[in-house]
């Protein structure tokens, strides 16, 4: 965990090469494979293409731009947590055509609304580590 922040900061997987999810990350691209079989993308990261079982993936940048697909509202009691809660938990539909879980910021958890567009923007993990979340437009 950071001792900043006191929140468990993600790695990159040991069974699929994400690097290039978090060397992009770090400097403030969003970045998905994409099967260049078929011309779309997918998330989360896999080894090979869900559409054809293909190795012929490659990392693309995306807009970071879409639509709310689902959302809760993370509200935990406890001392130290007041900043940073409640925490908007989405399930975004990128414009891609793909979904990718993250947290929306500088909102309050009545503006949320299921297809209520927003744009991408940065959540600091840690020093090192930025995560992507959205905010709304």
């Amino acid at each position: 965990m950071s001792e900043k922040s006191g929140r468990a900061i993600p790695r990159p997987s040991v069974y699929v090469d994400t690097a290039p999810f978090w060397q992009a990350a770090a400097r403030g691209k969003l970045v998905l494979q994409y099967c260049k079989d078929t011309g779309r993308f997918q998330h989360y990261p896999r080894p090979v293409s869900i559409y054809t079982g293909s190795r012929n993936l490659e990392w693309r940048e995306v807009s970071g731009k879409g639509e709310i697909y689902a959302y809760t509202v993370v509200r935990v009691p406890g001392p130290g947590l007041e900043g940073r809660l409640p925490l908007l938990v989405v399930t975004i539909q990128l414009d891609e055509g793909v979904r990718i879980i993250g947290n929306v910021l500088g909102a309050e958890p009545e503006e949320l609304a299921i297809g209520r567009r927003v744009e991408l923007t940065w959540d600091q993990l840690g020093e090192d580590v930025q995560y992507p979340a959205f905010r709304l437009v």
